[in-house]
């Protein structure tokens, strides 16, 4: 059973406790809570009590857990949870984004898992432009729909514009996607597409400034910091608003094989995070 909750709700076996536990600690405080405000009325045990009791639990419940989430490190997963429920209740819409990449994809992996309890995104769609390309196999295993699209197509979009009309997208995410965004898509969504950049702009961005060879640039020009650039994207590569950075030192010994794995957890770390916010303050 715990093994299943672990692949339910993506998460390692100690997250998996806490959760359980906030679950536990939670219940019993908003019971606790409502007794005591009904012993507070002086209300007489009887059906009026019960119902009141009930009601009092039912609106009491997400506050405690929530709260008692914080000092366990679990406030983000309670969150979604919570906000999940309530979108569901409510009918509320979700937005619906679509996953750029054109390689192995552990960003959007990460974005996938973020996101697979929401209740205001859903990742609806996979865009990838290789064949062959991991994030492939990632949209066939979490059964998402996953378009490839072609040069020629993607230069001239008003085929692929179609596509991802529907597919009902609200939202563009680039995650480790190597072509220049074409300006009618741009035109189509304006504020809604957005990328991640492995150094810190506005250096080291540009056309062939991508992977290993941001990373190479960076240490032959010994510097002492790199990072990553969350961005909205314009019409010039690596170009538009910045979102958010953030940084890692490079030391003397540095590879790009090293300096990548930094890099990788930065990405993993903040990227599923801002695009919430971003997503959700645009909603």
């Amino acid at each position: 059973m715990f093994k299943r909750l672990e692949q339910h709700w993506r998460v390692n076996s100690v997250n998996l406790a806490l959760i359980i536990t906030t679950f536990a600690l939670g219940g019993s405080a908003c019971g606790f809570s409502a007794r005591k405000l009904l012993i507070w009325l002086q209300l007489e045990k009887g059906v009026v009590w019960w119902l009141l009791y009930l009601l009092l639990v039912f609106l009491l419940w997400p506050i405690c857990v929530t709260l008692i989430s914080i000092p366990l490190g679990q406030f983000g997963f309670f969150k979604r949870y919570i906000n999940r429920i309530w979108n569901r209740v409510s009918g509320k819409k979700k937005t619906r984004v679509a996953i750029f990449a054109s390689g192995a994809g552990s960003n959007a992996q990460e974005i996938i898992n973020y996101f697979y309890l929401s209740g205001t995104v859903n990742i609806s769609l996979i865009v990838c432009n290789k064949p062959g390309a991991g994030v492939i196999s990632i949209a066939n295993k979490e059964k998402i729909p996953c378009l490839m699209i072609k040069k020629e197509d993607f230069l001239n979009p008003q085929q692929f514009i179609k596509q991802l009309s529907e597919h009902k997208i609200d939202f563009l995410v680039l995650a480790g996607f190597l072509w220049k965004i074409p300006e009618a898509l741009i035109k189509i969504y304006p504020g809604k597409i957005v990328n991640i950049h492995p150094a810190l702009l506005p250096k080291y961005g540009g056309p062939g400034m991508y992977g290993h060879f941001v990373h190479e640039a960076v240490i032959a020009n010994h510097e002492k910091e790199s990072g990553i650039s969350i961005h909205f994207v314009d019409e010039q590569y690596d170009h538009g608003k910045l979102i958010f950075q953030a940084i890692c030192p490079v030391n003397s010994a540095e590879t790009p094989q090293t300096l990548a794995q930094k890099i990788h957890e930065l990405e993993h770390k903040h990227y599923p995070e801002e695009l919430e916010k971003i997503i959700t303050s645009g909603k």
